[in-house]
């Protein structure tokens, strides 16, 4: 075994030009309220690995063109499709509009595990909220299903970007399974 070199893995990647005709996940984003901009970029960088169809970003969340979030994004603020809202109400009436369920990331009284996700739930918009306050309260109460990620440390919650990743990555592998 050995490591690929960067020319290697390359050449399995659709050119940035081409990325128009790839068909994507039925699976969004919406990041809402975040205020870190390099948590932006990261959340960007990894809707590109995951194929989202669309991030929408909503509230106070910063959106491009910022160079720090060109810093962690690494150009897949070019590849992944992006929208903006200004309110939690345009942001929800436009994910519904685009079919999607709109499943909080966030402890709730009815969250279940993040790995329970069920195929029958997709298209799905897998929503993160602001590193302090967490996902606002209108947003949730819109919501049609809640998941977490369990804690099993002192802490409640991981990293915004990390926790996007985590539970956007299992839904991927959802997605691609062949099991409901």
């Amino acid at each position: 075994m050995r490591k690929l070199t960067h020319d290697e893995i390359a050449q399995q990647r659709l050119a940035k030009e081409r990325m128009h005709e790839i068909e994507r996940l039925p699976i969004y984003g919406m990041l809402d309220n975040i205020r870190s901009l390099y948590n932006v970029g990261s959340m960007f960088r990894t809707s590109d690995g995951a194929l989202v169809k669309k991030l929408f970003l909503c509230g106070y969340t910063p959106f491009p063109p910022r160079k720090e979030i060109d810093k962690t994004a690494l150009g897949s603020t070019e590849t992944v499709p992006w929208e903006y809202h200004r309110t939690h109400e345009e942001c929800i009436a436009a994910i519904k509009n685009e079919g999607a369920k709109v499943c909080v990331l966030e402890h709730t009284t009815k969250s279940i595990p993040y790995f329970e996700v069920k195929k029958s739930d997709f298209p799905i918009c897998l929503v993160v909220g602001n590193e302090i306050s967490g996902i606002s309260a209108e947003v949730i109460a819109a919501a049609d299903c809640a998941i977490e990620i369990p804690m099993f440390g002192m802490k409640q919650s991981l990293n915004a970007a990390v926790a996007y990743g985590i539970a956007l990555f299992e839904l991927v592998r959802v997605w691609r399974s062949d099991i409901d």
